[in-house]
C-alpha cells in the first residue's frame, strides 16, 4: 500500500459531504476561516436535513486544498513581483475600481463610511457613520497627549492604535464580525485622539466633520467639507501599496486588526508613499511665495530630487484621483490661487517631462488653500487608507495562514566560513 504523503487530502467517497472540523483540518484552518471562505465565495455550504451544522461538498474543499498548496509551492519566481489574489481594488486603464464599481463614481456619490462599508462588506449602507466608545478614545487621547509636543500626527495615530488595541480584550478575535466592529472604532479612535486645531470643533456627526477641526483653525464652508470627504473616499484603498502589502504579511502572520493597522501606518510615513503630500504641500507654498513655478522647479532639480506631486506608477494618463479633486476645489473659496500655482507646476515641467499632477498635488492644494500645515495631507491620507487595510486583513484572514512567506535570494559568501577572530 503506498503510503500518504504529508498534507495530502485523504480521499473521500464521491458524493460524501465533510463537517466543518473536517474541512478545517484538510485546509489547515481554523474553523472560522472555513466561514470566511464561504463569505468570499471560495466554498459553498449546505446544511442537512434535520441538522444544524453546515457541511461542504468533499470535492470542492480538495479543489480549493490543492489550488492553496500549489501557490504555497509556486511562490514568487526569481526577478518577479509578489502577486496576491484579491477582489478589492482594480487598477486597469487609467481608472480603478472597489470591488467592480467605478471608485470615482463612488467617492463622488456616497460618503466615507459608506465607501468603506462597501470596502468590508460589499453592501452600501446609507447615512452610516462612525462612533468610538468614550473609554476607547479616553484612553487613545491620554496616550497621545503623553507624547512630546513635537510629536507628529503619524506619532500620534499610530500610539492611538496601540492604546485601543490596549483597551480591547478581545482584539485577537479574527472573526469577520468582530473585525469589522474593531474598524467602526478604530476609525472615529484615531481622528479623536488628534489634538484638536479649532476649540469648538464637533465630534459627531460625519467623520470629514470631526476631521477638519483636527486639521485647520478656519470655519469649515460646505465646498471644504465635501473636498475632504471625497478625499478621504477616493484614498481607501488603491491596490497592494506598499503599506497595504504590509498590512497583509501582518495579517497572513494573524497579527490582530490593530496590528496590523499599525504595519500599515508604520510604512506610510515613508517619503515615497504618504509623506509626499507633504513634500508637494511645501513646494506649492514656495511657488505661491516667488509667484512663479520657474525657479522652484529648477531648485527641486539641482537638489537631485524628483518633483512631488507629478506622475504616478499605475497611471499612464492622468491620476483620476487628481482629477476629481481639481475638479472640486474649483468651487473652494480662497483655492484659486493654490490652483493656478499647481497649474504652473504641470506646465513648467512639462516643457522637459509631460507628467500629470497626481493625487498627492490635490491635496497639496486643499491642504494649503485651507490653512492646513504641511502635515495634514499624510494624515488625511492615513485615516482614509485604514479602511482599505482593514478591507485586505479581512481578505488575507481567510486565506491559509503565512502564505506571504518569499524566498531569500541568498548571495552571501557560502559556507562553511571560518569563525571571526
Amino acid at each position: 500500500m503506498t503510503p500518504m504523503r504529508d498534507h495530502e487530502p485523504a480521499p473521500h467517497r464521491p458524493g460524501r459531504r465533510l463537517t466543518t472540523r473536517e474541512t478545517a483540518e484538510l485546509l489547515g484552518v481554523k474553523p472560522e476561516t472555513v466561514y470566511a471562505y464561504v463569505s468570499r465565495g471560495l466554498l459553498s455550504s449546505r446544511r442537512e436535513p434535520g441538522g444544524r451544522a453546515s457541511t461542504f461538498e468533499a470535492k470542492e474543499v480538495e479543489a480549493l486544498a490543492r489550488r492553496n498548496r500549489r501557490e504555497a509551492a509556486a511562490g514568487p519566481a526569481a526577478g518577479t513581483d509578489l502577486s496576491v489574489r484579491t477582489r478589492i481594488t482594480l487598477i486597469e486603464q487609467d481608472r480603478y475600481f472597489f470591488r467592480g464599481v467605478d471608485a470615482v463614481e463612488l467617492a463622488t456619490r456616497h460618503s466615507y463610511e459608506e465607501v468603506a462599508e462597501w470596502l468590508w462588506t460589499a453592501r452600501l449602507t446609507p447615512g452610516v457613520t462612525f462612533s468610538a466608545p468614550a473609554p476607547t478614545v479616553g484612553v487613545a487621547c491620554r496616550a497621545v497627549k503623553a507624547l512630546s509636543e513635537h510629536a507628529s500626527p503619524m506619532d500620534r495615530l499610530r500610539v492611538a492604535a496601540i492604546a485601543a488595541a490596549a483597551e480591547d480584550p478581545l482584539r485577537f478575535d479574527l472573526s469577520d464580525e468582530a473585525v469589522l466592529n474593531t474598524a467602526r472604532i478604530l476609525i472615529p479612535t484615531l481622528v479623536a485622539a488628534l489634538p484638536p486645531v479649532r476649540h469648538d470643533h464637533k465630534d459627531d456627526g460625519p467623520l470629514a466633520h470631526r476631521l477638519w477641526g483636527r486639521l485647520s483653525g478656519r470655519p469649515a464652508d460646505a465646498a471644504s467639507l465635501r473636498v475632504l470627504d471625497t478625499a478621504l473616499a477616493l484614498l481607501a484603498d488603491h491596490d497592494l501599496a506598499a503599506s497595504t502589502l504590509a498590512v497583509r504579511v501582518a495579517a497572513s502572520a494573524r497579527a490582530h486588526a490593530y496590528a496590523a493597522v499599525s504595519a500599515g501606518l508604520g510604512v506610510l510615513e515613508g517619503p515615497l508613499h504618504g509623506a509626499a503630500s507633504g513634500n508637494a504641500h511645501r513646494m506649492l507654498l514656495d511657488v505661491l511665495d516667488q509667484g512663479t513655478a520657474v525657479p522652484v522647479i529648477a531648485d527641486e532639480l539641482r537638489a537631485g530630487r524628483r518633483i512631488p506631486g507629478l506622475g504616478h506608477r499605475l497611471y499612464a494618463g492622468e491620476d483620476p484621483r487628481a482629477r476629481v479633486l481639481f475638479g472640486l476645489l474649483e468651487q473652494v473659496p480662497g483655492a484659486e490661487s493654490a490652483l493656478l500655482a499647481a497649474r504652473d507646476i504641470v506646465a513648467t515641467t512639462a516643457r522637459h517631462t509631460p507628467l500629470h499632477a497626481n493625487v498627492d498635488l490635490a491635496l497639496a492644494v486643499f491642504t494649503a488653500s485651507s490653512g492646513m500645515p504641511a502635515t495634514a495631507g499624510e494624515t488625511i491620507f492615513a485615516v482614509a487608507r485604514t479602511a482599505g487595510w482593514i478591507a485586505h486583513a479581512l481578505e488575507e484572514y481567510g486565506e491559509r495562514p503565512l502564505r506571504m512567506r518569499p524566498v531569500g535570494n541568498y548571495v552571501g559568501p557560502r559556507p562553511p566560513q571560518p569563525l571571526p577572530e
